[in-house]
């Protein structure tokens, strides 16, 4: 073969996509650099599964569109510090790439050794002994093999530059200290290598590559590394579009935040990958530059733990309508999915770049009333795979199907995550992902997810986690009380003469959940002055006081509020085992305002 035309190429990277995913596991259980998190399999899984997308409709298509096509695809789906890398060093083969209908030898090469300078100008430290250095590695490797006389063969000049990749991968276990402490090479090189693996399957070969199967020992090794206290918590990426975007400037500014900075893309299109404590930061300064879109952050310090989570079964995944404290989220394990809130042109990832405190304070101060929405299935799915890599099931747990598209979006994911060693995904209970209506909102919905994660902290497997959690559905109430009906006004749920009726006659509104999953009205408490007292007594009234239960109380920017009435009903809940007070978010906050307080209970 003397030279690649699109629909070689095409083959070829297909080839690659299908090794790298199946690898993902293998990937992950020896990721240690830079943050043994145990995420850069699934990272680049994700990455190359964004190009996988145009490879499959790209039938057909001349070579310059087909790479400039799967290079934005990389850079809209890149995920982490090695699949940033990966998503740049296919801009720069595109770039240079530009108007040609077939690679040469020559071409070819030069578009690799593009590539690997793209790749390193990308990241503001690079480092030896990563994924770079298998790159850079490669483009050598092609470079030298292409001097040979001019007849040479395509698959011999590949496999010149796969051996070349594969010494330096070999290289990279005594590089950095973290990988020789591990004695393990860089995941983000080996992903690369297995990319290349599979493209010159093809290329030498003609070999399809459709299912790959990984040793049986691959998913009983050990998690590589060990947790260590991080400098910076969040996995920060975000996406800018603008026009002529100052990418140096850009650079300098992040360099100020944050730590493992990558700074993919062009003038027009860049993708931001920084490890920092407050990602709002990182997407406030991006919005200077241009249209922000895809912002995300991972706790890299839940998932280290999570690595090294020893004998549980089960994972638990919820979303940010849920309302519990942090501190039990930490102990206990619990990951999330963040909802959208969007205050005009800005917008927010619920309690990872706005906090419940700051919601309320902005809901006071901004002319413009938030609107909130589901995770997009992307969302789930980055978090589905990443979990169903270190645990036999995953289950998420969503917000009300009745009042949120949560409950649809992480249904879709599920149905999603790539199968091989993970297993079929599928939702709603079958395979490794199961999703779970919780039928409830806010510390409802919280009471249901704490009371799974306790259980799979315990080490119980996913049956008997799920007919706890079915139980524990059916045995849960919320209530709210609504102090002030400006904000529902606002936000269009309430007419505003309803509040003029509500503010003249001293009336304060209640909601509550009902057993289909709705929210609905749940009548009024009288009077300002002993409000609390009185919806204690309306709480009382309407669950059995004297059955066992957990009690859960939330608020919203009124502390003292919610103090006051979890004394009141441990008082008039004799049946009260366990309690717990927490600030409330955006499921009944967005339009019940500060001074709103919720209580939530669910039967043992």
């Amino acid at each position: 073969m003397q030279y690649l035309d699109a629909e070689a190429v095409r083959q070829a990277l297909r080839n690659g996509v299908q090794r790298v995913i199946a690898s993902q596991d293998g990937l992950n259980r020896i990721n240690v650099f830079p943050v043994a998190d145990g995420d850069t399999g699934t990272n680049m899984a994700l990455t190359v599964g964004a190009m996988g997308g145009v490879l499959e409709v790209a039938d057909n298509w001349p070579l310059d569109r087909l790479l400039a096509t799967a290079a934005d695809a990389l850079l809209d789906g890149a995920r982490g510090n090695s699949g940033a890398i990966l998503a740049q060093f296919f801009q720069g083969v595109s770039d240079t790439a530009a108007e040609l209908k077939r690679f040469t030898v020559d071409s070819f090469t030069k578009a690799i050794v593009a590539g690997s300078s793209y790749a390193r100008d990308a990241l503001s430290e690079p480092r030896e002994g990563t994924i770079l250095s298998v790159i850079d590695a490669y483009a050598d490797g092609l470079a030298e093999a292409a001097k040979a006389p001019a007849k040479v063969d395509f698959g011999a000049v590949l496999t010149r530059g796969l051996e070349a990749a594969e010494k330096a991968l070999a290289a990279t276990r005594f590089q950095l200290a973290e990988l020789r402490k591990a004695d393990v090479v860089d995941a983000g090189g080996k992903g690369f290598v297995e990319l290349l693996q599979g493209m010159l399957a093809y290329v030498r070969d003609g070999e399809t590559v459709t299912n790959i199967d990984l040793p049986d020992d691959v998913a009983e090794a050990a998690m590589a590394g060990e947790e260590v206290d991080l400098e910076y918590r969040y996995c920060t990426e975000c996406i800018i579009n603008g026009d002529e975007i100052d990418r140096r400037k850009l650079r300098e500014q992040l360099s100020e935040l944050g730590g493992s900075l990558v700074l993919a893309g062009s003038r027009h299109k860049a993708k931001i990958h920084i490890h920092v404590n407050e990602p709002e930061q990182v997407f406030e300064l991006a919005r200077g530059y241009g249209t922000v879109s895809g912002e995300k952050a991972d706790d890299m310090q839940r998932q280290q733990h999570t690595t090294h989570a020893g004998a549980r079964k089960v994972a638990i995944i919820t979303d940010s309508a849920a309302d519990i404290a942090d501190a039990d989220m930490d102990a206990l394990d619990i990951h999330f999915v963040p909802l959208r809130v969007q205050f005009g042109e800005q917008g927010f990832l619920d309690k990872l770049s706005i906090s419940p405190k700051e919601f309320f304070e902005e809901l006071q101060r901004n002319p413009n009333h938030p609107t909130t929405s589901q995770p997009a299935p992307g969302d789930y799915r980055r978090q589905y795979e990443f979990l169903a890599s270190h645990f036999e099931d995953v289950l998420a747990i969503t917000l009300s199907s009745k009042v949120s598209g949560t409950h649809a979006a992480a249904a879709t994911a599920a149905n999603r995550v790539h199968g091989g060693s993970f297993g079929q995904g599928a939702g709603h209970g079958h395979g490794k992902v199961h999703v779970v209506d919780s039928l409830n909102a806010s510390l409802g919905q919280g009471l249901i997810v704490r009371h799974a994660a306790e259980l799979a902290e315990a080490g119980e497997d996913i049956d008997t986690v799920r007919e706890a959690v079915d139980r524990a559905i059916a045995g849960t109430h919320t209530f709210a009380l609504v102090s002030d009906l400006r904000y529902a006004v606002r936000g269009g749920r309430v007419p505003n003469s309803r509040k003029v009726v509500a503010d003249l006659l001293n009336l304060n509104p209640v909601l509550r959940t009902s057993p289909d999953g709705s929210v609905s009205s749940g009548g009024v408490i009288l009077g300002r002055g002993r409000r609390l007292p009185k919806f204690a007594r309306y709480i009382s009234r309407r669950i059995d006081a004297d059955r066992p239960m957990k009690l859960a109380v939330g608020h919203a920017n009124c502390e003292p509020d919610a103090n006051e009435l979890r004394e009141r009903l441990l008082t008039a809940l004799p049946g009260v085992r366990e309690s717990y007070l927490t600030e409330v978010g955006t499921a009944f906050g967005v339009h019940g305002g500060p001074g709103l307080v919720v209580v939530a209970t669910m039967y043992l």
